[in-house]
């Protein structure tokens, strides 16, 4: 599960992809990215997309709202947050604004609450702080790839309940009381539970990745005590350094990641400045188990 090498220009296309990390990310050049890209350019970005996990655009300042929402078309269908209300004026754009309480500063996987969650998110900058504001993507299927024997075997069998209704204040650090009733009263307005398996099977590229990150409350079948300690063991294992990449934004920067295969962190380390970034998601397929189950979502009343 390495990703180095050299950069390459994709034969046919402009496209040049630039690893940027050991095991996951590159940085994608030679793109104006559109919704009407030819065929085979819109068929290297979506290897580049599987091998890599996460990919990066400089320089997409002629993107705006729409052309960002027609970017999906490129994956899948558009799917908007199940929770958090849209952007005004737009179908699907999620807008993540620092002095609103867009600050995800905690490691996760987008919508694990629910069953079918996205299966990519593209993710746009509009407004970036002076220093500060990365976010750092991580390899899911690199680390279930690098876990020790016994503890894969373990995880392998592993179901665990993923739910919207988590102490949101915990994951944080000097959490304001406005934004955790914002959280309860917005992200939690419908509270959803999800059992997933802990190792899924991706659709597209059979590896085997783990599905974790702060919606994970507890493994089935164990106490909280014991899930909590699992789920943690695991998460370390996730989040490694050898498994991550760190993107520095610049304004009109677009990335894409595999939602099905990486975690990622918004770093909360600027302070007061203004950070505005606006996502899409792509609609997902109902995570498998490496014994052909599928995950399952209920509504808690």
């Amino acid at each position: 599960m390495s990703t180095v090498g050299k950069s390459q220009v994709i034969e046919g296309t402009t496209v040049e992809v630039v690893p940027v990390a050991g095991r996951i990310g590159a940085e994608i050049r030679g793109v104006k990215l559109s919704p009407d890209l030819d065929q085979a350019t819109a068929a290297a970005i979506r290897k580049a997309l599987l091998s890599y996990k996460v990919i990066f655009f400089r320089g997409q300042q002629h993107l705006d709202d729409a052309g960002q929402e027609a970017l999906t078309g490129l994956f899948g269908e558009a799917v908007a947050h199940p929770t958090v209300p849209i952007k005004q004026g737009t179908d699907y754009v999620l807008e993540l604004d620092s002095q609103h309480g867009g600050r995800a500063n905690s490691w996760h996987t987008d919508v694990t609450f629910v069953d079918a969650y996205p299966k990519a998110s593209i993710l746009r900058a509009v407004v970036v702080p002076a220093s500060g504001g990365d976010t750092v993507w991580a390899n899911t299927a690199a680390a279930y790839e690098h876990l020790p024997e016994n503890l894969r075997n373990l995880a392998d069998r592993l179901w665990a309940v993923h739910s919207n209704e988590y102490d949101y204040a915990a994951q944080r650090e000097n959490v304001s009381k406005e934004a955790i009733e914002h959280h309860k009263k917005v992200f939690a307005s419908t509270v959803y539970e999800t059992e997933h398996p802990v190792v899924h099977v991706h659709p597209e590229t059979g590896e085997r990745s783990l599905i974790l990150g702060h919606f994970a409350k507890k493994i089935v079948g164990l106490s909280t005590a014991d899930s909590q300690a699992i789920i943690n063991l695991l998460q370390s294992h996730v989040t490694r350094l050898e498994n991550t990449v760190r993107w520095r934004w610049s304004v009109g920067d677009v990335v894409i990641w595999d939602n099905r295969a990486t975690q990622h962190y918004a770093i909360n380390d600027y302070g007061d400045q203004h950070r505005v970034v606006r996502r899409v998601t792509v609609d997902g397929e109902v995570p498998v188990s490496i014994d052909g189950r599928k995950s399952v979502t209920r509504v808690k009343e």
